[in-house]
């Protein structure tokens, strides 16, 4: 049998997704890559991987997908991975940089500031090169990831965009889901869906996949895990996942 090409995120957050499927009896199966969240969805819509593990502000725009799983990356609230940071009052920002390794939590930004912060700002792309640290008065970017472990004690002000979302909606946030564009056999998706229940039940773990220069303590990223991710593809999620798409469709974004 040909292996499944499997693209995963390479952030803290999906750690023990990649346990799971590294220890498990589907691992003889795939071919695992990680890279950076967007990356996951052009490989899966350019036809290089077979699962992905994407952000969900992608699924709006694609004519054929599926939920592989019954897990995902989301908040019920605070998610301390998905910013806005500023060394500028929020009330005084006129410009929001957007990082390129994001579409969902650059698309939920675009959404609460639309919707329900009522103000318009000037959208720029943040490459790979952008200096977060150097940006001047009036001037505010989304940061996501790992990073966010580093950089955001450099920042007098922060919005946490998982709890801007909740307090707006009243729901969960979902940043991703492991989505295929293909009906895959059910023998492979079910053997699928129970390696990434062991790597959950393992999610402790994760701190051995930590790098040796993380900013990141083992502590933290055990708090992390158990208090800010939720991992659990439930109907409050699906109806969540449903509201985002929406407005992405009524406010005409291109993610």
């Amino acid at each position: 049998m040909e292996k499944i090409r499997v693209s995963a995120v390479k952030y803290i957050n999906s750690y023990p997704f990649m346990i799971g499927l590294r220890d498990s009896e589907v691992a003889a199966m795939i071919d695992l890559g990680v890279c950076h969240p967007s990356e996951c969805a052009n490989r899966l819509i350019e036809g290089k991987a077979d699962i992905g593990l994407i952000p969900v502000a992608m699924v709006a725009g694609m004519k054929e997908y599926h939920l592989v799983s019954d897990y995902c990356l989301s908040t019920n609230g605070e998610v301390r991975t998905v910013l806005l940071v500023s060394n500028t009052p929020f009330d005084e920002i006129n410009t929001i940089y957007l990082d390129y390794r994001s579409r969902s939590s650059v698309t939920l930004c675009r959404i609460l500031a639309a919707k329900a912060w009522k103000r318009e700002y000037r959208w720029f792309p943040a490459p790979e090169e952008f200096d977060i640290t150097a940006m001047k008065h009036g001037e505010a970017a989304v940061m996501i990831g790992d990073r966010c472990f580093e950089y955001a004690r450099h920042f007098r002000y922060r919005l946490d965009l998982g709890l801007e979302w909740k307090k707006f909606t009243g729901l969960p946030f979902v940043f991703a889901c492991w989505v295929s564009t293909r009906q895959l056999p059910e023998q492979f998706t079910a053997l699928f869906n129970k390696a990434l229940s062991e790597g959950l039940e393992r999610r402790n773990e994760s701190v051995t996949l930590l790098q040796e220069d993380s900013s990141a303590t083992p502590e933290e990223v055990i708090s992390y895990l158990n208090h800010n991710i939720d991992f659990s593809l439930d109907e409050r999620k699906r109806e969540a996942l449903a509201k985002f798409i929406e407005y992405i469709k009524e406010l005409n974004i291109t993610p």
